[in-house]
């Protein structure tokens, strides 16, 4: 639980330091040193998985790094973890904290500010997501090209509080903040795969009630084409950190305003693993296009 007072910042630089250095020490290479993570993941529900196809790979669990908060939702197993995937050395976060669980939205970041701190210049950050747009079905991907924050427009937002400048400038722009090149890896890598993948526009609530039949006609009336309880505070806090941000959801469930959710969290899980596969065949493209 983060018990920040209002007004005050969650995270300091100097605390994103000690973290990353704590993390160096336990994850060292024979030569005495953590080689620099290029990609930085954030692993959402059920798509964990992605992180036991890293070669050479070393695990932390967050309990064991100094500020950065637990993992409590099934399909989180709350691990970093180090190594190379395409050939490329990656540090993914293997599930998140939630703003839902009682972190603040400061909080909820902290592991994006480790992985730039790790050396990331580039995040790729996962979600499962309901369908808003009635062209999806379940089990179909999204490259997320822009994003809702509703929690952040009411002023539930990362930055909010004092600016720490070693960290990033005080307002930083948002317009094109889902990289376009590799919006188009992504899409190329789907598209040769076989994978049913759609662009959309990503809608965040706060959870962790599922949405009503009123609240989807307004997002879909907004112009979401899918929505969840994740992801627009990483990629703001990312775009503050100054790296490049490559979005994807996993269509998990279709929803319409007279057919709201009603399955619930392990029909998502489920889907989740089933659709895994197609996560990870683009998530692996799109890292060997722009790096290989």
């Amino acid at each position: 639980m983060d018990d920040t007072r209002p007004g005050q910042s969650a995270l300091s630089g100097e605390q994103i330091a000690q973290a990353a250095e704590t993390v160096r020490r336990r994850v060292a290479s024979g030569a005495g040193e953590t080689p620099a993570a290029q990609v930085g993941l954030v692993l959402g529900s059920g798509l964990g998985s992605l992180a036991e196809a890293f070669a050479d790979a070393s695990a932390l669990p967050y309990t064991e790094i100094s500020g950065m908060p637990a993992s409590t939702v099934p399909g989180h197993a709350g691990q970093l973890v180090l190594g190379h995937l395409e050939g490329v050395r990656c540090a993914a976060l293997r599930g998140r904290a939630h703003f839902y669980e009682g972190h603040s939205m400061a909080a909820s970041t902290f592991g994006v500010r480790l992985l730039r701190a790790l050396g990331a210049h580039t995040l790729i950050v996962t979600n499962a997501a309901g369908g808003l747009n009635p062209d999806f079905r379940e089990g179909d991907a999204m490259v997320i090209t822009d994003h809702i924050f509703l929690p952040g427009l009411a002023g539930f937002h990362p930055l909010r509080g004092p600016n720490d400048d070693a960290l990033g400038e005080r307002f930083p722009l948002m317009a094109g903040a889902y990289d376009p090149v590799l919006v188009g890896h992504a899409l190329e890598t789907a598209l040769a795969a076989g994978v049913r993948c759609h662009r959309g526009v990503y809608a965040m609530v706060a959870g962790p009630s599922f949405e009503t039949g009123a609240e989807i006609r307004f997002l879909r009336a907004g112009g979401a084409d899918a929505v969840g309880m994740s992801t627009c505070p990483e990629v703001v806090v990312a775009r503050h950190a100054g790296m490049r941000v490559l979005g994807l959801s996993l269509i998990t469930n279709v929803v319409a305003p007279d057919r709201p959710e009603t399955a619930g969290h392990e029909h998502v899980l489920e889907t989740s693993r089933r659709g895994a596969a197609g996560i990870e065949q683009i998530v692996r493209g799109a890292i060997l296009r722009a790096y290989g």
